[in-house]
């Protein structure tokens, strides 16, 4: 997984408007990239409920936010529709950015072992390093985690 003071490499990604985009085209710009393991679930719906409801107050703060997961397109136009999400959703089926984050790895629910994405953000510096990783994100409380630390910084 990518660390405090790590760089993040340029990546290229689909958002959930089709559109390709390039991490690069954040150069210069802070930004808050999220991981959650599904679309449309209640963890995940609850914690981009969070970010949703206090956009404004984190733009306010100079950040721009990316939700990720590995849902295809239409899953994550869906689901950004559906809630009324006011950021881009990256479509990352084929997994390159969440293992270029290195967030897939061994979780457990319900006693069953199995891979899936490890729910993670990351807050990113207008140099695109790493300044804070939140591994123990509440989703309910999740924008309160980021504004703590953005607040901080």
């Amino acid at each position: 997984m990518l660390k405090i003071g790590d760089k993040v490499k340029d990546f290229s990604f689909i958002d959930d408007s089709g559109n390709t985009i390039n991490f690069s085209d954040y150069k210069g710009k802070k930004v808050v990239v999220f991981f959650y393991p599904k679309a449309d679930t209640p963890g995940c719906t609850t914690e981009a409920c969070s970010l949703r409801d206090n956009y404004r107050e984190i733009s306010s703060l100079g950040y721009s936010i990316l939700g990720v997961s590995a849902d295809n397109e239409k899953k994550q136009k869906s689901f950004s529709d559906k809630f009324n999400l006011n950021f881009p959703l990256i479509a990352d089926s084929e997994k390159n950015v969440i293992n270029l984050f290195g967030v897939w790895g061994p979780k457990k629910f319900m006693g069953r072992e199995y891979e899936g994405i490890l729910r993670t953000t990351f807050i990113i510096d207008e140099n695109a390093i790493i300044k804070k990783v939140i591994e123990k994100v509440k989703t309910k409380e999740h924008a309160e985690q980021v504004l703590n630390i953005l607040n901080s910084l």
